[in-house]
């Protein structure tokens, strides 16, 4: 006879989120927000410097000033509210609900790395 059969039931050991999750949200909120910075700062400098239209050639060449800083102003405030927006998600959502949406974000970025090898290169 196995030994496994006489030690009885398996105790399994699992991170309990529960009393912390507003912290789980600060902190993926503050990872978030260190990998937006960039980005951020980047629209930010679009959107106030009047000569960055010219970098991106002919396709904002048209557009009109006004327009093109109202884009990046837009991205900038996205990009600022993306790190509240995970935290929230974090403290809030169930456990199903957000490994549901990291497969959906996994899924996506692997399908715009693939379409990006295949169409820009």
């Amino acid at each position: 006879m196995s030994t496994k059969s006489r030690q009885g039931p398996h105790q399994e050991e699992t991170l309990h989120l529960g009393a912390h999750r507003g912290m789980w949200g600060a902190f993926a909120g503050l990872i978030t927000a260190v990998l937006i910075a960039y980005p951020l700062s980047a629209s930010i400098a679009f959107a106030t410097h009047p000569a960055t239209q010219k970098l991106f050639g002919e396709r904002l060449a048209s557009a009109s000033q006004a327009g093109y800083q109202a884009f990046w102003w837009i991205i900038a405030l996205g990009c600022l509210a993306l790190p509240f927006i995970v935290g929230y998600g974090i403290a809030k959502m169930s456990g199903r609900t957000l490994a549901i949406i990291g497969g959906v974000v996994v899924v996506f970025l692997i399908l715009v790395i693939v379409m990006g090898q295949i169409f820009l290169f």
